[in-house]
């Protein structure tokens, strides 16, 4: 597959709602020339944020405008600095460009890893468009509004060993210890989750939020973001093929439905 068949770098679906959802790593492609460098198991994306599309349908019905990319997190990471610094300093972390799984697989045959140019080359195809996007969008919304709330929504694995020990909370927000959304906004997302004692929640515990949450949240100008990580045993089958559990899914759906109306109330 060349560049002209490749698709779109992302999908901005338009809404109505002072509100954005950005799912930075949903998804699945990867050029052909860059998987032929890639080692087989890089063809399975296993550390795709799976299924956000299809679980926050009802957010886009309501109004939410949704940004959704094609390419991999295997490809360039979107919710990275470009400079590749670390979100988390003193703790094992993927990069802007990943040379290996979740699971410390390579994703490169030896000798195949990104060069720095190469690199460069990426954020600026794949990196670049979907961040000026997202501020584009973000100032239509607060014009149009007066205030904005970003939506990061991500998922992860219950389970993975080299990020955090144990199982993972249910819900994980992150508002970088408060600093990107109003004050109190990530407990009160906690709080709420956790008054139907069906799931667990954190606000800013292992995952308080990446690049996307840090550097477009600002609170006082009226642009609000929280990340979500939603372990993925709430909707879904966390191992390969990766099904979509429709049963499991309706009830964490009356969950984000709730919490994503509390986060515009404060907003």
């Amino acid at each position: 597959m060349n560049a002209s068949t490749d698709p779109a770098i992302f999908d901005l679906r338009p809404g109505t709602l002072p509100l954005l959802i950005s799912m930075p790593h949903v998804g699945t492609h990867i050029p052909a020339g860059i998987l032929a460098t890639m080692t087989e198991v890089a063809r399975h994306v296993d550390d795709c944020d799976w299924h956000l599309e299809r679980l926050y349908a009802f957010a886009a019905r309501r109004g939410a405008a949704l940004l959704v990319p094609s390419h991999a997190r295997y490809v360039i990471d979107l919710n990275r600095p470009p400079d590749n610094a670390n979100l988390y300093p003193g703790q094992d972390t993927t990069g802007l460009a990943p040379v290996d799984t979740f699971d410390k697989a390579p994703l490169y045959h030896p000798g195949g890893a990104p060069t720095e140019a190469e690199v460069a080359r990426r954020v600026a195809l794949y990196w670049r468009p979907y961040h000026d996007a997202l501020a584009r969008t973000l100032a239509e919304l607060k014009a149009r509004h007066g205030a904005v709330l970003l939506w990061e929504a991500h998922s992860i694995r219950s389970q993975v060993p080299r990020f955090f020990e144990g199982q993972l909370p249910d819900f994980n927000f992150g508002t970088a210890d408060g600093a990107s959304a109003a004050a109190g906004m990530a407990e009160a997302l906690a709080e709420r989750v956790g008054r139907d004692g069906a799931y667990t929640a954190v606000a800013n515990g292992r995952f308080k939020g990446g690049y996307i949450t840090r550097q477009y949240g600002r609170p006082d100008e009226g642009i609000h973001a929280v990340q979500l990580e939603l372990s993925q045993r709430t909707y879904m089958q966390e191992t390969r093929p990766y099904a979509y559990d429709e049963a499991l899914a309706t009830r964490v759906e009356a969950v984000l439905d709730a919490v994503l109306d509390v986060a515009l109330a404060q907003i």
